[in-house]
C-alpha cells in the first residue's frame, strides 16, 4: 500500500487542487444531467417517478461523499476520480511530483 501521510499543500498546489476539483465536479454533473434529461423521457408512470427519486437521491449522497475536499483525504480523492474517468492527471499537472506519483500510485490500486 502506498503510504500518504498529511501531505503540505503550497498556495500554487491549492490552486491547482481547487480548479481540477471544480472541473472533476462539473464534468460529473453534466453527465448527470443527460442521464436525467434521458430517464425523464422514458417516464411514463409513477412508479417510475419513484425509482427516478430514489436514484437522484442515491447519486446525491454519493456525490456529496467522492467530492470531499479534506486536504488529508485529497490525493485519494484525485485518484478516484482520475479511475472514474472525471479528473485527467493533466488537470492536475503544477501539483508536486510526489502528490503526482502517490496519485498515479493509487489509481494502479
Amino acid at each position: 500500500m502506498v503510504a500518504v501521510e498529511t501531505e503540505a499543500w503550497s498556495s500554487s498546489e491549492l490552486v491547482i487542487a481547487k480548479q481540477a476539483f471544480q472541473a472533476a465536479y462539473e464534468r460529473e454533473i453534466a453527465a448527470l444531467v443527460a442521464e436525467v434529461r434521458q430517464r425523464v423521457e422514458q417516464v411514463s408512470q409513477i412508479e417510475e417517478i419513484w425509482i427516478l427519486h430514489d436514484f437522484l437521491s442515491a447519486r446525491r449522497h454519493q456525490m456529496d461523499g467522492k467530492y470531499d475536499d479534506d486536504l488529508t483525504a485529497l490525493l485519494f480523492t484525485f485518484a478516484g476520480l482520475v479511475k472514474e474517468g472525471w479528473l485527467r492527471l493533466e488537470d492536475l499537472q503544477g501539483l508536486s511530483a510526489d502528490k503526482l506519483s502517490k496519485i498515479k500510485a493509487l489509481t494502479r490500486m
